[in-house]
This record gives C-alpha cells, structure tokens and sequence, in this order.
C-alpha cells in the first residue's frame, strides 16, 4: 500500500468561530473524494492536530463539493482574542491538514486521483 500527502489530492480552506476551526477538504476528483472519505476520519483528523486540538472533532460530508468539512473544537486557545498562538483564527489549519498521509488502496491508480 502506497500513502500519499492528502496535498497532493485535495486542497483545503479553513476559518475559525470562537475557540473552534473549521477545515474543508476538498478532492480534485471523484476517485479522490471516495479516497478521502474513507481515510480522514474524525478520529485521524484529531490525532494529526493532537497538539492543538483539545475538543471533540465532527466531520461532515458534502459529497456534491467532493469534500469534507471538519468541526476543530477547542482548537484556537480562547479564540482571537484570548490566545497567545500565533494563528488564533485557524486560518492555517487548512494547510497542516494537507500535510496528513493517507493510505492509497491497492488498485487505485495516483492519476485518477489528481486533476
């Protein structure tokens, strides 16, 4: 079995709400929306923001997008205006998740999964 960057897949946006972020993980295909889907769970989304992520992670479906949208709460220490991190508004989030890697099934071809 291959891994991959889900960089190399998908592209994301993210934005924050108080002391939660919010992650969209968009697939460049069909492929890799089915790809995604079954990989980046709310629970694999938690362990890769460990070290951030303190609260409970709820991802969302949004199978006409070919994405994924993920809930970080407790995420931004306070939020805004309370934190001392560097990126309270969770404006980077969307980019550390493309770093995650993920398993690539056997007999899924990488080509089908990129645009």
């Amino acid at each position: 079995m291959t891994t991959i960057k889900l960089g190399q897949i998908a592209h994301a946006r993210s934005g924050d709400k108080g002391d939660g972020s919010n992650v969209g993980l968009i697939a460049y295909t069909k492929a890799g929306y089915g790809v995604i889907r079954e990989a980046v769970t709310a629970e694999r989304v938690k362990r890769h923001f460990n070290q951030i992520c303190f609260g409970e992670v709820e991802r969302f479906e949004v199978p006409n997008l070919l994405a994924l949208n993920f809930l970080l709460h407790d995420s931004l220490g306070g939020g805004g205006s309370e934190s001392v991190k560097t990126d309270a508004q969770g404006k980077t989030h969307g980019q550390a998740m493309l770093f995650m890697e993920i398993p690539i099934p056997a007999g899924v071809a990488l080509a089908d999964l990129m645009p």
